[in-house]
Order: C-alpha cells, then sequence, then structure tokens
C-alpha cells in the first residue's frame, strides 16, 4: 500500500480520524437508502420487491456488521496510538468496493434482458460513491486499488448476470454488450482520479500537520524562554543599595525574552559596595546561562576578603574553563565606600564608560582596563582606576545596546547622543536618568527593533 502508513504520529491519528469519519458516511448513506428501499418495498407490497428487500437486507445487516468491525479497530488503533495494519487497509478496501457488484449480482430484476441487467442496476453507481469516499484515506494507493477491485468485480458481476466479453464485434459502441466496457473503464478511471486528488490532499494534510506540530514546538519554546526570563530578572536585584553619599539604580532589558547582560551589586565584607555589569557574547538563552554563571563566580569571589585585582582574577579563571572558543564576558566592577568620595574601578574589556563631572559641565569616556574575560586563562589587566567623585557627579555603566542601536538610516544612537541626554537628565535621580536614556533612545529610533541587550548602572555622588 506504498506510504500508506506514516511515520508521524500526528499523520496516523489523523488518518483514523479520516478513516472513522468514511466509515460513518458509509453507513450512514447505506441506512439511508436501505430505509427508503424498506418504505417503498412494504408500500407497494410486491412479491418481487419483498424476496429483493430480504437479500437486501441480508446484504446489509452483513456489511453493517463488517463496518462496525472495522471502526471498532480503527478506534482501539487510535486509542492505542499505533498503526491500524496494511492488511487491515487492504482488506477493508476490496470488501467495501465489491458490495455494490454483490447487490448487482443478487438485487437485479429477473424481468430485464440480461444484456441491460449489468448497466440498469442503481447499484452501480454505488461504485462511484466507494471509490469517492476512498479519497478520505489519504492514501492514492487506496484510491488506485478501490478503483480497481471496483472493475473487476463490476465486470465479474456482469458475467453473473449473463454478460460476455466481446472484443471484436460488429456491434455499436451504444449497444449494452460494449457499454459494459465502458462502465468498466470509467470505473478504473475514477479509481486514478481518486488516486490524483488523495495525492494532493495527503500533501496538504501533513503540511498542516507539520505546521501545527511546529506551531505546539514554538508555543513550548517561548513557555520556556518565559520561565527563563522570570527566572534571569529574579537574579537582578530587586532595590537599589544603601551607600552613604551614593544613589545607585541599575536596569536591564534583553533584546530576546532572556538576554546575556546582568547587573548586581554586593555588600563587602569590609562595609565597601561593589557594583558589577557584565555582557556575555550574544543574547538569548545561551548567553543567558553564562550570564547566571558569571554573576554566581562574581557573588562567590567578592565576598571574600581580597582586593578587586584578585576577586577579578578568580573569576576570569572559572570562566575561562567554562567558555568555548569564541565566547568572553566583558565585565567591569565598580567598589563604592560609604562617606567617601572614591569609586575605584576595573573594567575587563568593557567600555566605554562614562563619568560626569557637575563642576565642569564635561564629560571623561574611559576605556577598559584589560581584557574580556575567557580570554585567556589569567586576567590581563592594568590595575583598576581610583575615580574622585565629588557632589552632583555621575558614573554611568552602560552595555553597546544603548549606542549601537540604530534608527531606520542604519545611523547609530551613538555616545554623544548619551552624553547630551545624560547632561539634560543630570538633576534627576539615578533611577531617572535611566529612564530618561532608554527614552531618548527609544524616541532616536524611530520604531526599529531593539537588537542588543540594554543594562545600564548609575551611580550618583549626593
Amino acid at each position: 500500500m506504498g506510504n500508506l502508513q506514516s511515520n508521524s504520529a500526528a499523520f496516523r491519528q489523523a488518518l483514523l480520524q479520516s478513516e472513522r469519519l468514511r466509515i460513518r458516511i458509509v453507513l450512514g448513506a447505506l441506512a439511508a437508502v436501505f430505509i427508503l428501499r424498506t418504505l417503498r418495498t412494504f408500500t407497494l407490497q410486491n412479491r418481487e420487491d419483498i424476496r429483493s428487500w430480504f437479500i437486501a437486507c441480508l446484504l446489509f445487516i452483513l456489511f453493517a456488521g463488517y463496518e462496525l468491525l472495522v471502526l471498532r479497530a480503527v478506534r482501539r488503533a487510535a486509542d492505542a496510538n499505533r498503526n491500524l495494519g496494511a492488511v487491515a487497509w487492504v482488506g477493508s478496501t476490496i470488501v467495501e468496493t465489491s458490495i455494490p457488484a454483490l447487490a448487482m449480482a443478487f438485487l437485479t430484476s429477473p424481468v430485464l434482458v440480461p444484456a441491460y441487467r449489468p448497466l440498469a442496476n442503481p447499484a452501480v453507481l454505488w461504485f462511484v460513491v466507494f471509490i469517492t469516499l476512498s479519497i478520505l484515506r489519504l492514501n492514492p494507493w487506496a484510491c488506485r486499488l478501490s478503483g480497481i477491485t471496483a472493475t473487476c468485480s463490476y465486470l465479474a458481476a456482469a458475467s453473473y448476470l449473463g454478460w460476455s466479453p466481446q472484443l471484436i464485434s460488429g456491434s455499436s459502441i451504444f449497444s449494452p454488450q460494449r457499454a459494459v466496457y465502458g462502465y468498466a473503464i470509467v470505473l478504473l478511471i475514477a479509481g486514478i482520479i481518486a488516486g490524483m486528488v488523495a495525492a494532493e490532499v495527503q500533501k496538504y494534510v501533513e503540511a498542516a500537520l507539520r505546521e501545527a506540530e511546529a506551531q505546539r514546538a514554538m508555543e513550548h519554546v517561548q513557555h520556556d524562554l518565559k520561565v527563563a526570563r522570570s527566572i534571569q530578572q529574579s537574579l537582578l536585584p530587586s532595590q537599589p543599595p544603601q551607600i552613604e553619599g551614593f544613589e545607585v539604580a541599575g536596569w536591564n532589558q534583553p533584546a530576546d525574552e532572556t538576554g546575556g547582560d546582568y547587573f548586581d551589586w554586593q555588600v563587602l565584607p569590609d562595609g565597601k559596595v561593589v557594583v558589577a555589569l557584565a555582557d556575555v557574547t550574544g543574547h538569548g538563552i545561551g548567553p543567558a546561562l553564562l550570564a547566571s554563571v558569571c554573576r554566581a563566580y562574581s557573588r562567590a569571589n567578592f565576598s571574600l576578603d581580597e582586593s578587586l585585582m584578585k576577586a577579578m582574577a578568580r573569576i576570569n579563571s572559572a570562566l575561562a574553563s567554562d567558555l568555548t572558543e569564541g565566547r568572553f564576558v566583558t565585565f567591569v566592577a565598580a567598589v563604592c565606600s560609604p562617606g567617601a568620595s572614591r569609586v575605584e574601578l576595573l573594567s575587563a574589556g568593557h567600555g566605554p564608560l562614562f563619568m560626569y563631572l557637575l563642576k565642569d559641565d564635561s564629560f571623561t569616556t574611559m576605556g577598559s582596563q584589560g581584557l574580556p574575560l575567557g580570554i585567556s586563562p589569567s586576567l590581563i589587566s592594568d590595575p583598576p582606576q581610583c575615580l574622585e567623585l565629588l557632589p552632583g557627579d555621575l558614573l554611568i555603566l552602560s552595555t553597546d545596546g544603548f549606542f549601537e542601536w540604530a534608527n531606520a538610516a542604519k545611523e547609530e544612537f551613538g555616545t554623544a547622543r548619551m552624553e547630551a541626554v545624560i547632561r539634560s537628565s543630570k538633576h534627576l535621580s539615578a533611577k531617572e536618568i535611566i529612564s530618561a536614556l532608554y527614552a531618548g533612545v527609544i524616541e532616536f529610533s524611530g520604531g526599529t527593533k531593539q537588537q542588543d541587550d540594554l543594562t545600564a548602572i548609575v551611580i550618583k555622588r549626593t
């Protein structure tokens, strides 16, 4: 039967559901015809009609019983999520398509001229019905088998009724003797056409099932990503740190459901607070996992009573053994001392960093002191910078998602626009400055899609 059974569980279920529908249609149509035949028989009360009614009743009971057994087998196969079996499909096709031939053989009126008996019985029309319904089996070979069976059983019934094949005959093409050939050819062609239609229907069904399966898989992935996003967002600080003389705010918005950026702050054993921001290459679920790993390493190492340089070296060593080739993390940490104006800053490949000096109304743009984390087993970096922040001064740590966001003309937001937004919002709180930065880049982008994660930390000297 060719590709009658598919390896796809979804297609197998669709095939069995289609078969159940086909059987119900067959049973319903036969029941309707049988009821009409019964009403006609007992209304006319003709002896010949009553005799043929008993034969029809027997055929209907046998065929209906057989169809119910097949329907039961189809339901069991569907419940067990298994194939029905090629033998069952072939047997059912042959049995069903042979029923009209049996009706022809035993329900044809003897008063008809033998030459017209294979042509004048309405049961011949049922061949077309069964061939048409075979399309619901979603397989071209089932339709062709139905057409072949109909042709052979029709010729067999015609022979039983007295027709004999005459390949060479001087009679007219419209004679009953030669019309039987025409009927047989039509049935064979009907099976071929039904097979062509079934092939197209099968393509559409398989395409629809593939699309449905892809949609379900996508929904499953989206659900998992939403869970991952909620977990990742829960790892971000929910409250700003309390540092005497400083106001700190942080914010993150990934480009996808999850992102490779994160920010954090942590109170050190000596009372100082370390503020950290990291950007893992790429964005999505992979970088998000690495960002979580980086956060865990930084929390573990900053909690030790060690210098910023040593802690960063230990984080780099741990990450270098985890990251694959081509992966790295840009990382910046700033240590704020309560009540003091000094901020210790160390950047591993992260930049530019912005410091705004209120007194001079000027910006200092800083690069990194070392290579990104994970590139080398040992940290390659200069010593940390020591910054002096006076009241009103700002230190802005941000990822490149801000200044690299481009508008429709492919023009990037850039560092100059970032500085302009920071200057115009310098009087606001640290949290409001981040909001102003985001509003500025959104207005500039003009609705273009966010391509990279956005993360920012603003440290304001109060």
